[in-house]
């Protein structure tokens, strides 16, 4: 049975029952995006959907400061567990703030599952990229930038940017659920607004040292959102775990079952101890 909470406007979802687990997508998906992650897991954990603030395109833009979503994050953990902590299982943008979520309120996060970015704010990582690879991350994410600028004034071109960008990158969801409205997080990152993101916590600091952590990977993209050395010392960290999986960046929907069975495998195994 699933049940719908508003926290602060986020129709946030809840479905099955045991230890919480909260779920948090990145660009340009909703919700939905864990559906098959849900399945798999709602017999024995509770499933805690977060949607991203402005990503429902059925509402006005809600763009946020770092400091604004980790205060959502935590209002959706305490409303839904407030005297356990709770495990993150994260995606994209999902990953970026909530680990920064999680670097503020350890105290609240038992575990973390990061899928397919790691630790892009690390030197280790900036070192490890060739030129092309560069290149091709500051086009797309300037690209998605700039839709956002333009989206308040030309919200057609914006948003026929937006899913041109989207196509090209393998995401397969239908175009009138993707808007300009969800890109602010590049906005963010690279012309400073809400905030920037200047400040936030070293990923390489937190996952793994002090936060037992499930890190998956496709290998199928030309580039990487981690480091090799960051993955290394993962690896080796007790309780956490590294999967390398043969697909892109949406893994959950390129390799559902492995995807799934991997998941659930780490969970009980914690669960359990």
């Amino acid at each position: 049975m699933q049940t719908t909470l508003d926290v602060q406007g986020l129709a946030v979802t809840i479905e099955g029952s045991g230890l919480t687990v909260v779920m948090l997508h990145g660009w340009p998906d909703s919700p939905a995006l864990w559906d098959g992650c849900v399945a798999a897991l709602r017999d024995g954990y509770r499933c805690v959907r977060i949607p991203l603030p402005g990503f429902d395109l059925s509402r006005p833009p809600r763009p946020v400061s770092v400091n604004q979503m980790c205060e959502l994050v935590g209002a959706v953990v305490d409303a839904v567990s407030p005297n356990e902590p709770v495990t993150l299982v994260l995606h994209d943008w999902g990953c970026f703030f909530g680990y920064e979520y999680a670097a503020r309120n350890p105290h609240r996060v038992a575990r973390v599952v990061g899928v397919d970015i790691g630790d892009t704010n690390s030197g280790a990582y900036l070192r490890s990229l060739k030129l092309k690879e560069k290149a091709l991350i500051a086009g797309y994410q300037l690209w998605l930038a700039l839709a956002w600028k333009l989206g308040s004034w030309l919200p057609k071109l914006a948003n026929r940017m937006t899913r041109f960008m989207a196509r090209s990158i393998g995401c397969s969801n239908a175009p009138e659920l993707i808007g300009w409205q969800m890109n602010y997080p590049y906005a963010m990152q690279w012309f400073g607004a809400y905030g920037g993101l200047r400040g936030v916590a070293r990923v390489d600091k937190l996952m793994g040292p002090v936060i037992p952590t499930l890190f998956f990977f496709g290998q199928r993209k030309p580039f990487m959102f981690h480091s090799a050395r960051w993955l290394e010392s993962l690896a080796a960290s007790p309780g956490c775990a590294v999967h390398g999986m043969d697909a892109g960046h949406w893994i959950m929907r390129q390799k559902p079952g492995q995807f799934h069975a991997i998941l659930r495998a780490w969970l009980d195994q914690h669960t359990s101890a």
